[in-house]
């Protein structure tokens, strides 16, 4: 089984949206507070989410317990093997991985994605959906050509990966839509029926 974990989820549609692609997945889903929004029964059914009850769902405090419980390591070590960080700026992309039974797939809150320290401790662990901002990079990488001669203004970020100082952030997707790509490309990877 595979694990879907949201790191401070902040927007209760796209932790629905992810629980459902869960279910659906036989994924176990893992919320790790603080939450910007209520989980409690009646704000479920409010929300009119029918199939929570169906959900493989394991509720931590704070990523703290999170490492400690779920992924049985000490806060400060290297997080383990299957643990896949899935961030804007992680230096392969998600399909460059190999997935397995077990494995951990994190995504941060929808404002600010994962902790930087969190990525920059674990840079080998972060993956990235690509994007068509991606293109050129990926072209330069290809030819081996120096980056900042096609783009003086880029610079690299603590992953490695050229981006433009001058933009605040860089783009990214919906949050459950990132979940599907990443979560179907794993299902797949396994031989999941009807993925090829």
């Amino acid at each position: 089984m595979l694990n879907v974990v949201l790191v401070q989820p902040e927007i209760p549609a796209n932790t629905g949206n992810v629980g459902r692609t869960c279910v659906l997945a036989g994924a176990r889903l893992h919320l790790v507070g603080p939450f910007g929004f209520d989980l409690s029964d009646m704000a479920v059914r409010r929300a009119g989410l029918a199939y929570w009850h169906s959900l493989d769902l394991v509720v931590h405090a704070n990523w703290d317990a999170f490492v400690r419980d779920a992924l049985g390591v000490e806060l400060g070590t290297p997080l383990p093997s299957g643990t896949h960080l899935l961030t804007k700026i992680g230096a392969r992309t998600y399909d460059q991985a190999a997935y397995h039974d077990g494995d951990w797939l994190v995504f941060g809150r929808e404002s600010a994605g994962l902790d930087q320290q969190l990525i920059a401790a674990n840079p080998d662990r972060c993956e990235r959906i690509p994007m068509v901002g991606d293109e050129a990079l990926v072209d330069a990488d290809r030819w081996h050509v120096r980056h900042d001669e096609l783009h003086p203004e880029l610079r690299r970020d603590i992953c490695g990966n050229f981006v433009d100082p001058r933009e605040g952030q860089i783009s990214s997707l919906n949050l459950s839509n990132a979940v599907a790509i990443v979560l179907f490309e794993a299902l797949r990877q396994q031989g999941f029926p009807g993925l090829r």
